[in-house]
């Protein structure tokens, strides 16, 4: 039996399994209730309510899960010459490569700028999107110089071997016309000329080994093996895979030569130009260098010390140029691409011009140091089959840690408003902080189709901690919320185009899991309910999503224990999940945006907030007392669900929050806190009131 039809036939035992538990539940609620008993019939409203959000993830998964296996089923990889086509249409797309990046180690920024170097294409250039305030001083402006300096030597680097082979390749061609072509002389030619490819790949790898020295992550294993050794040694047996060559595949071999390293390398700092947005964060980042694309610019002073950006008349020698592209790919500034990943998108983006995303979801760096950093990476890692299935389904959302964008659907949803009292252009939308998935409903709404490519072609970093993870995941868990009045409207063809319920029952649940899934699971923990709601086919209705989690992640290379791993961590991320869901519903109320924060890049730990740990203490305590209950009211099936989850929230706090790091954030919380509230001298502020003047 084939393992589609296999998971087709659990989810419709799943579905009967649960909807006969309902039923049942529901049946013996009816014939024992008057319904006078106002409090009997809310409980019973929320029970019902909370197994069927609960069920509701449990149906969308298994549904993604058979949609994956149909496109794994179906995909067949492009071969070499396939993959390599573009390089034989002396007029291919170009892209431009964003990687928007605040603050980031250097070490970081030249994995991702190298990774993105080695991305094999015809045309493309790398801009790093420097978000730093660009007037600061001492450590903060010493790093912000590495980086800049860092750019400029990788740019120089690049341009001189690309001018190496270029001379090789107009060499090549000079000889074509004085004499006949030879195939041996050639084929030896080649072989000499991707030697030196390779040396230069080494070369690189050498510096970049000396900038990562101090401060080693498990990520440049990845980047070691499938970056800079992949595609050393893809350069070292290129000429010994192609054993024949004729005279059309000695000018595809020159001509490749010349774009492997023909890859301008620049920097920009929107920051220091007075009329781009200095909004704090990611979409307006990359917003302000899309509105340039295509444009040639002369910047001018202003009396506030910035620099204005406008546009160059005809004949006007200009002081700053966006080349124009076709496509352009973000990358995040901690993750990295393989180097295939431009040939393969761009091809399906050619290929489909109803396109406006093509990406891989990312995949999680194996092998982390810290102990929540593997169930975190595991849940990423699962997301990417999850993903792979949305696109089965129709129900494709743009992922932003890396993605390739067609420019022209970036226009069609662009709108201007004002900031600061200059017109800015926005194309990614940063209304909430999921400015990606907020961007996907724009772009379906115009008619426009996202893709996922079934190969794992991009990786990104996992927070190393709890407070990092606290601070990332509170921010995904807030906007869908927000977008989901968007996304009704497409339902109907209120706004654009409409879609099917089939997707809207896909991105329904995307977009609204944090708050349903997590109040569900917090009401069935705390409320005790009678053994009247213990129905066993409910429980064995949830066994096959973990069954099927848990196989998952040994596809995904991790082991049944991860599964454990991976429950804990769920309970862990409920406050910080239902904080999110605070924020959405703030900024819905007030109509004010909440404030963008970034996911920490620091050394050490990032402190926990103190109400979260409390939030979780408090949830054990409860998931215990209500165990203690059903034991009392001999309800043992409700008795086993609290109880067990009780022990795995003490295992999380234990294991992968730490008792001493949570002590550690308390006290330091209540030293902050006694400090603030300790009388200011008086000579303090006699000196804060000078200073002030």
């Amino acid at each position: 039996m084939s393992g589609k039809l296999l998971a087709s036939l659990m989810f419709f035992g799943t579905l009967l399994l649960f909807c006969f538990g309902l039923q049942s539940v529901t049946r013996d609620f009816v014939l024992r209730s008057s319904f006078q008993d106002a409090g009997a019939v809310l409980k019973f409203i929320v029970f019902i309510s909370a197994v069927l959000c609960l069920f509701y993830g449990n149906a969308v998964y298994q549904l993604t899960r058979i949609g994956q296996m149909k496109r794994h089923a179906g995909f067949v990889e492009p071969s070499l010459r396939e993959r390599e086509a573009a390089y034989d249409d002396p007029d291919a797309p170009k892209v431009a490569i964003l990687i928007p990046c605040y603050k980031e180690e250097l070490s970081v920024i030249m994995q991702t700028v190298l990774s993105a170097a080695f991305a094999e294409y015809p045309d493309r250039r790398i801009t790093l999107l420097i978000d730093d305030p660009p007037s600061v001083a001492g450590a903060d402006l010493a790093a912000l110089n590495a980086t800049r300096e860092l750019i400029g030597s990788l740019d120089v680097y690049f341009r001189s071997a690309a001018d190496l082979f270029a001379q090789k390749q107009s060499a090549f061609e000079d000889m074509l016309r004085l004499r006949a072509f030879c195939p041996v002389d050639e084929h030896a030619h080649l072989s000499a000329l991707y030697q030196s490819a390779a040396s230069l790949v080494d070369d690189l790898e050498i510096q970049y080994k000396t900038i990562s020295s101090a401060n080693f992550a498990h990520s440049d294993d990845l980047f070691h093996r499938e970056v800079l050794r992949r595609v050393a040694d893809a350069h070292r047996s290129r000429m010994a895979f192609l054993s024949t060559l004729d005279e059309q595949g000695a000018r595809r071999e020159y001509r490749r030569l010349a774009c492997l390293f023909r890859v301008p390398i620049a920097s920009f700092e929107r920051k220091t130009f007075a009329n781009l947005s200095h909004a704090p964060n990611k979409a307006m980042n990359l917003n302000s260098y899309i509105s340039l694309i295509g444009g040639r610019f002369v910047s001018r002073p202003t009396a506030d010390g910035l620099l204005r950006l406008d546009r160059a008349g005809d004949g006007q020698p200009a002081s700053f140029e966006a080349p124009p592209a076709k496509y352009v790919l973000t990358i995040d500034a901690d993750s990295v691409i393989l180097p295939d990943y431009l040939l393969k998108l761009v091809a399906v983006m050619e290929h489909d011009s109803g396109l406006a995303v093509a990406q891989t979801p990312y995949s999680a760096y194996r092998n982390p140091p810290s102990v929540i950093e593997r169930p975190a990476g595991a849940t990423t890692d699962i997301l990417y089959f999850v993903h792979q299935g949305f696109s089965e389904l129709g129900a494709t959302f743009w992922v932003g840690a890396n993605a390739l964008l067609r420019y022209d659907a970036l226009k069609e949803i662009a709108c201007t408003r004002h900031e600061g009292g200059q017109p800015v252009t926005v194309y990614i939308q940063d209304e909430t902080l999921i400015e990606d998935t907020g961007s996907t409903i724009d772009l379906v709404a115009q008619g426009w189709r996202l893709h996922n490519y079934p190969q794992r072609l991009a990786y990104s970093a996992t927070p190393p901690d709890f407070g990092a993870l606290v601070i990332q995941r509170t921010r995904w868990a807030n906007g869908g919320l927000i977008i989901f009045p968007l996304l009704l409207r497409l339902l109907f063809g209120f706004k654009g185009k409409r879609i099917s319920f089939k997707s809207f029952f896909v991105r329904t649940h995307y977009l609204l899991s944090p708050a349903l899934a997590n109040l569900s699971l917090m009401i069935l923990l705390i409320v005790p309910f009678g053994p009247e709601y213990a129905h066993p086919c409910l429980i064995l209705a949830a066994c096959p999503y973990y069954l099927f989690y848990g196989l998952d992640l040994r596809r995904a290379g991790y082991n049944w224990k991860d599964l454990w791993r991976h429950y804990a961590l769920t309970l862990l991320l409920i406050p910080v999940n239902l904080t999110g869901v605070y924020f959405s519903c703030c900024q819905l109320i007030t109509g004010r945006k909440t404030h963008f924060k970034r996911t920490p890049k620091i050394s050490g730990r990032t402190p926990t907030p103190v109400g979260h740990i409390a939030f979780l203490y408090l949830l054990a305590i409860a998931a215990g007392a209500s165990a203690v209950f059903n034991l009392s009211q001999q309800n043992f099936l409700f008795f086993f669900f609290c109880s067990i989850n009780a022990a795995f929230l003490i295992y999380a706090q234990i294991c992968l929050i730490g008792l001493r790091a949570a002590c550690e954030d308390v006290w330091s919380a209540l030293r902050a806190l006694q400090s603030d509230r300790k009388p200011v001298p008086a000579q303090t502020l006699q000196l804060g009131s000078m200073s002030g003047r």
